[in-house]
């Protein structure tokens, strides 16, 4: 089996082809350019170094979030432009469920940490019998506080990966009331090849998914769905108040 993996879902970009058990190849980048700007040309660049045949894939793996919404778009976007010209099935894969594939094997816990902003961290709790993943805690977008209360709660070693770290460091070391460590910079973050070995793994489980059904998980609303939500909330609160004052001074001109 042959798989072409992208992940966007972060700061980072990264692809990557695996045929069988085998990492082909992987690009990946964590340097300020847009995901638009460097995902395509990644593929691109894999395809020339493989002497890659694109026909002769027989899925695309996509980080399917959470994560940052311009990223899971366009990761979105490229994989179902590829899967629908190649006519290739697509493999929806968990961000944070990759994420802590990345340390497939390790002894303990694993708690993979993405910013989510807002004091919020997309994040789950996972453990390996021998490779094999078993999810303690489905991924989710929460509090650091209330993921770490989780983690104490578990007992044992905890192994924290992801870009949060930078973000979340000092709050761990002094909430995390159980022994810690923190991913080397080469497992640290989302990598592709993470996604497409996992993909493989959820491909031979029948969860691919046709190019035109793939979806994006954002698990919360993006910025600008909040705002409007907050705006119409406030305008039916306004509303109700009016209607409130309208009623009363009516009530009132039938009193005199």
């Amino acid at each position: 089996m042959k798989i072409l993996a992208i992940d966007s879902s972060g700061l980072v970009a990264s692809a990557a082809v695996l045929e069988d058990q085998v990492l082909l190849g992987e690009y990946t980048t964590n340097y300020k350019k847009t995901h638009s700007q460097t995902l395509l040309p990644m593929v691109a660049e894999l395809k020339k170094m493989l002497e890659l045949d694109l026909s002769t894939l027989d899925a695309i793996a996509v980080a399917q979030g959470p994560g940052s919404f311009t990223g899971l778009r366009i990761g979105a976007a490229t994989a179902k432009g590829l899967g629908l010209a190649l006519d290739l099935p697509l493999v929806p894969v968990p961000t944070v469920d990759a994420l802590a594939y990345n340390l497939a094997g390790a002894a303990g816990i694993v708690c993979p940490l993405m910013n989510a902003r807002r004091n919020q961290a997309y994040t789950g709790i996972y453990e390996y019998d021998g490779f094999k993943q078993v999810v303690l805690r489905q991924q989710c977008v929460t509090a650091l506080s209330d993921i770490l209360q989780d983690v104490n709660g578990r007992g044992g070693h905890v192994s924290f990966l992801g870009d949060g770290i930078p973000v979340f460091k000092e709050q761990i070391e002094k909430e995390c009331t159980v022994p810690f460590s923190f991913a080397p910079a080469h497992l640290a973050q989302q990598r592709a090849g993470a996604v497409g070995a996992l993909g493989m793994l959820l491909f031979q489980e029948g969860k691919a998914v046709n190019a035109d059904d793939f979806v994006p998980v954002y698990l919360r609303l993006s910025q600008a769905e909040r705002e409007r939500k907050e705006k119409l909330e406030k305008e039916k609160a306004q509303a109700k108040e009016n209607a409130g004052d309208a009623s009363a001074d009516g009530a009132g001109k039938g009193v005199s």
